[in-house]
């Protein structure tokens, strides 16, 4: 791999880790219908997580500078189903990555609760425990390929009358740990492989840190004007193109 392709990987990876239109699902596609188009090493991989994870943590730099303990003990309630779901049933997980038919069905799931998000208006602005348990719930019911998980989270955040920015703002943090932990999984489960130069870790790194901060700023947008129908659209349209192909 060159420092382009990295560069391009990690443009992909930091928009669609964030957008609702699920990054896992689009690598499974990309790998059946590109031609030549191999995943890359699990090192490389971690590292553009790597660049998102820190995207996270520049963006809402701020409030989590003065996050309070309720809202941390939430964060980890909400952290515990994907990280059981994960641990336990890693390789059953893993099989479904080559389920092409099973994205698309998953992406029409996604597409659904895209829609579904711009129905509901709550005004919470609280994250409870219980909506915590809810939210995390659907973060492990997105380890599935093609299910994305901001999108899941967000539509289940609104759909318990949680504000809209907040249900987000929630949604971002929790993919902290989710996007650490899988990191940490697929290192124990594969092992790392330094065969690439410095300089093409580093491009794939600041790329989806980039990229990964202007995804962020796009879906705030986006949701406070209810037009996640844009992206209800797309998952629909795409997954319906590989349901029939």
């Amino acid at each position: 791999m060159n420092f382009v392709s990295a560069v391009i990987l990690g443009f992909l990876q930091g928009m669609t880790e964030f957008l609702p239109v699920s990054s896992s699902g689009h690598l499974v596609i990309a790998q059946s219908f590109i031609p030549g188009f191999t995943q890359p090493g699990v090192l490389f991989d971690v590292i553009l997580h790597l660049g998102t994870t820190v995207a996270v943590l520049f963006y809402f730099r701020k409030k989590i500078y003065s996050i309070s303990k309720e809202k941390i003990i939430v964060l980890v309630i909400g952290t515990v189903p994907a990280g059981i779901i994960g641990v336990l049933f890693n390789t059953e997980i893993e099989a479904l990555f080559s389920s092409v038919k099973l994205v698309g069905l998953a992406l029409l799931a996604t597409g659904l609760m895209d829609f579904g998000t711009d129905r509901f208006s709550g005004r919470k602005q609280v994250v409870s425990k219980l909506d915590g348990l809810m939210i995390g719930i659907g973060q492990a019911f997105a380890i599935l390929p093609g299910v994305s998980r901001s999108g899941t989270t967000i539509f289940v955040g609104t759909s318990q009358g949680i504000r809209r920015q907040e249900a987000a703002e929630f949604s971002f943090l929790l993919s902290v740990p989710a996007i650490i932990g899988a990191g940490a999984v697929e290192l124990v489960s594969h092992g790392a492989t330094n065969n690439l130069s410095i300089f093409v870790y580093l491009g794939g790194l600041v790329s989806s840190f980039l990229t990964g901060i202007l995804s962020i700023s796009l879906v705030l947008r986006l949701l406070a004007e209810e037009k996640f129908k844009y992206f209800a659209v797309y998952c629909l349209i795409i997954g319906i193109a590989v349901l029939i192909i």
